[in-house]
């Protein structure tokens, strides 16, 4: 896999660029999305086996693994349900994510 290797100010001019013309009304949405998956990438590749975090860290990314899950599980549903019908059965705890 290819590294990918970005300076602050590159995130910056990225996240910039993020704020032109977003007709759905959800650009600060986007570009927070953007900002999580580039920053968390970043440091997936940087992180190695024998790192250690300190506690507040690791909390920090499973509370924020733990809500990304549920936005994503509401999400995905509202999608399904508005687009097929006969998914009234289906809850967003029935959505697996990750496993």
């Amino acid at each position: 896999m290819t590294k990918i290797k970005i300076t602050s100010e590159q995130l910056k001019k990225i996240q910039e660029s993020l704020n032109t013309g977003n007709p759905d009304g959800n650009k600060m949405t986007k570009q927070q999305l953007f900002t999580i998956a580039t920053l968390a990438y970043k440091m997936w590749e940087d992180l190695s086996d024998e790192d250690q975090l300190d506690d507040w860290m690791t909390s920090k990314i499973a509370q924020s693994e733990q809500s990304i899950i549920a936005v994503t599980k509401a999400y995905f549903y509202d999608e399904i349900e508005n687009s097929v019908d006969g998914m009234k059965t289906l809850s967003p705890g029935d959505i697996i994510i990750g496993q």
